[in-house]
């Protein structure tokens, strides 16, 4: 292990980085908050100014794998269509299985200049988080509660205020619903079964209902569905910590672009449309099982400097206080005020960890694993 390397791995390193996201992230909500009086007089103006803040965000998480950790994530798609990617609004419809597939999501996002609007279809509970949350909520997340009685009118609704966001944006759908797991494919397959449906090998069954939903409130806006496929490679399965260690990982992403107006209006016919598309995504995933590859060719897709350069200038701007602080407390000699220097820095410490243990597999939702929830659609 190199020097780099093994400076990397220290839980310092990694308390400084999430000192720096956590703080900045709070005054970016403290200001997107100030934005309110703004939507008032001009919404449009106030939309632009929240893409910028929240970019200031979630770009820190960009240069963390992009720039700390060096993982690659390669773009396979058709050159053509390769044009079309960040100048237009599109739906996005990935699988779901990673626990860094978000990060590799957004870095693609950057890429493509639309991570400061882009969007997806969350559960509510996520709306009521600090930073990333309340980010969310400013640049119009939709947020949903998972029951279709309830959701239906307050989904559609967010969608349709969508129609005039001032700049193009990408929604991401996880049609599947919840993360893989062994078990969660297992209820679904029986469901699959138990409904004359193709069976599938990487997926869960997806829900259609919510698929149908956006595409019928997005016509018109959107121009297309990015069908996308995500993989790393070697098998190796990717965790937010092995992030922070500076470890890096190699991913690639294929996609389909698919005009949005060959998707059928009518619902039962949507319904069947992705279904078919999911047993596509199925077969692109055991090619990649069997082969390592996607098909199609390979796009050039350069890193851009704005990230790091955001998280640089954040860093300067909540560290040099901090450094000041505990440069006062430890040269006072005082007992009261190191101790409580020791303990506030304990606390962090278990908060980091809280932290990155939540976006562990481990973690993840237990949508999905009783059979009646799967039923719905």
């Amino acid at each position: 292990m190199g020097l780099l390397q093994l400076l990397k791995s220290q839980f310092l390193c990694h308390l400084i980085i999430c000192y720096v996201f956590l703080v900045s992230g709070l005054i970016v909500n403290l200001l997107q908050l100030c934005t309110l009086p703004l939507w008032l007089v001009s919404k449009q103006l106030a939309r632009r100014i929240n893409i910028r803040l929240c970019y200031c965000i979630s770009s820190q998480l960009v240069a963390l794998i992009e720039w700390w950790s060096g993982t690659e994530c390669n773009l396979y798609t058709d050159p053509e269509s390769y044009l079309l990617y960040g100048k237009e609004t599109a739906v996005l419809v990935q699988n779901h299985k990673f626990e860094i597939e978000f990060l590799c999501g957004w870095v693609y996002c950057d890429r493509f200049g639309v991570l400061g609007s882009s969007k997806a279809l969350a559960k509510k509970e996520l709306a009521y988080l600090p930073v990333i949350g309340w980010m969310w909520y400013f640049v119009e997340n939709v947020f949903c509660k998972r029951k279709w009685e309830e959701d239906r009118n307050t989904v559609a609704q967010s969608l349709q205020r969508l129609r005039d966001f001032p700049e193009n944006f990408w929604f991401l759908l996880c049609c599947e619903g919840t993360r893989f797991t062994p078990k969660k494919h297992q209820i679904s397959m029986q469901v699959a079964e138990s409904k004359g449906l193709p069976k599938l090998k990487h997926h869960l069954l997806p829900r259609t209902k919510a698929f149908w939903l956006t595409v019928q409130n997005l016509r018109g806006a959107a121009a297309a569905v990015y069908d996308c496929n995500m993989n790393f490679r070697d098998n190796k399965a990717p965790t937010f910590l092995g992030i922070l260690n500076g470890k890096k990982y190699c991913t690639d992403l294929y996609v389909r672009r698919i005009p949005l107006e060959s998707i059928p209006e009518d619902e039962a016919e949507c319904a069947a449309w992705l279904h078919k598309l999911y047993q596509d995504k199925d077969s692109f995933q055991e090619q990649y099982a069997q082969t390592g590859g996607f098909p199609g060719p390979r796009v050039g897709l350069s890193r851009r400097p704005w990230s790091l350069i955001n998280w640089l200038f954040w860093s300067c701007i909540v560290l040099y206080p901090l450094g000041l602080l505990l440069t006062q407390v430890i040269s006072s000699g005082s007992v009261l005020p190191i101790t409580a220097l020791v303990v506030v820095g304990a606390a962090a410490s278990v908060g980091v960890r809280w932290m990155i243990g939540q976006t562990e597999i481990n973690k993840s939702s237990n949508y999905g694993n009783k059979e009646v929830p799967l039923k719905n659609n």
